[in-house]
C-alpha cells in the first residue's frame, strides 16, 4: 500500500536530480514550492470528495 509506483519513482529521480547541485537556499526554496503544490493537490482533492458526497 505505501508503495511508489514506477512513475512515482522516476518523478524521485528527477527531483533528485534536479536539486543535486542546489545550495542550501535553493533547496528549501524548492521545497517549499513542492509542499504548497502538493497541499493545493490536496486542497483540490478534498473539495471533489466533498462535493461528490452531497
Amino acid at each position: 500500500m505505501n508503495k511508489l509506483n514506477l512513475e512515482q519513482e522516476f518523478k524521485i529521480t528527477l527531483y533528485l536530480k534536479k536539486i543535486q547541485d542546489f545550495n542550501k537556499n535553493q533547496t528549501k526554496k524548492y521545497l517549499l514550492q513542492i509542499l504548497k503544490s502538493m497541499m493545493i493537490k490536496d486542497n483540490i482533492i478534498k473539495y471533489f470528495v466533498r462535493k461528490s458526497m452531497n
